[in-house]
């Protein structure tokens, strides 16, 4: 496989579309969400929300968001990594990692050092620098899932 690009959603907004369209496909979660995030990501200072893509050609095959709560009851938690997802075919080739260590360090050049995000994973991201940090209650969901921090130093 010949390299891949990340790139942030701001730096190419001609994706926002296709970017939607491809995480409301994996996630589940409205369309007009996604849409909606990754307007004000492209209209705002504001350094969240924020959308991260990695293309190899002209195909997505993996990203991830950042936003204020991945709809959990840590509200004070906050910013979140949300949506982290590499197709199938491109796994195991270090894109999560390379996806999750562009955001922590491209939000620590925004000012933000502590990112959080939940997860079923119980390894994973160690990987990367996350640390296990509490289990939080996801809304309209019955079991806590565990919630994981990142501090860039």
């Amino acid at each position: 496989m010949s390299e891949y690009t990340i790139l942030n959603l701001r730096e190419r907004p001609r994706w926002k579309q296709k970017a939607a369209q491809w995480f409301h496909e994996k996630w589940s979660i409205p369309l007009e969400s996604y849409l909606e995030s990754m307007e004000e990501s492209l209209n705002s200072e504001s350094p969240v929300p924020q959308w991260y893509l990695a293309l190899y050609e002209d195909q997505i095959i993996g990203g991830l968001g950042v936003i204020e709560n991945d709809v959990h009851d840590r509200k004070d938690l906050t910013p979140n990594v949300c949506a982290v997802y590499v197709e199938e075919a491109f796994r195991c080739r270090g894109i999560a990692g390379n996806l999750l260590n562009t955001v922590c360090r491209d939000m620590k050049q925004k000012g933000i050092d502590t990112l959080y995000l939940i997860t079923d994973h119980d390894s994973f991201y160690e990987r990367y620098g996350w640390e296990f940090y509490c289990m939080v209650q996801g809304d309209g969901e019955e079991e806590k899932t565990r919630m994981y921090v990142h501090r860039e130093r």
